[in-house]
């Protein structure tokens, strides 16, 4: 029996960071599917399981979407979003190998939360794994390009919502920052 200070889930959830640098290497097949089944075994309200995952590894296919969603960018009115968007070095998938398109379908109970769920559990597999990874909600803007999102050949009634990068760690964060939510208040009997 693992203690609370060796338990590995824990660990992955402490240890998880954003990883924006990789490696260029694709991921091993047996790894992808790993990080997407247990994407696939999140909780959903009354067991929807409203989600639909798009694996993109073709490199012109993610440089096309990180610059159609920077040339959005670049107008926006929020200062860092237009910044973004013009500066000609970023990558909305920070050039990541592969790219997980996470869709929702639309007339689920709650399918943006249930996503989100399926999303996490992504990204606590890939750090078990030491595989990077990084919930990519800049992606929106590629996602409001109704013909662009077309070509992603998404089933009927589903509409996409995030992306996950995924990939070799091209860094590694030391720590994690501190926390800021407020200490939990226990109400007992």
């Amino acid at each position: 029996m693992n203690s609370v200070k060796t338990n590995p889930v824990l660990e992955a959830i402490k240890s998880r960071r954003s990883i924006r640098k990789y490696l260029p290497d694709p991921l091993k097949q047996e790894e992808l599917d790993a990080i997407l089944e247990s994407g696939a075994y999140a909780p959903s309200a009354h067991n929807d399981q409203p989600w639909h995952f798009t694996v993109i590894r073709d490199k012109a296919l993610l440089d096309r979407i990180s610059e159609k969603s920077k040339a959005l960018m670049a107008e926006q009115e929020t200062d860092w979003v237009r910044a973004m968007g013009r500066n000609r070095l970023f990558h909305v998938f920070y050039h990541a190998p592969a790219a997980v398109v996470v869709s929702m379908r639309k007339d689920a109970l709650s399918p943006l939360v249930d996503c989100s769920a399926a999303i996490q559990n992504m990204l606590l597999a890939a750090e078990s794994l030491d595989i990077g990874s990084c919930w990519i909600g800049l992606a929106r803007y590629y996602f409001s390009l109704k013909e662009e999102v077309a070509a992603l050949g998404l089933p009927e009634g589903y509409e996409p919502c995030y992306a996950v990068t995924l990939g070799y760690k091209g860094q590694r964060p030391s720590r994690a920052l501190p926390r800021k939510a407020p200490p939990p208040r226990y109400i007992d009997r």
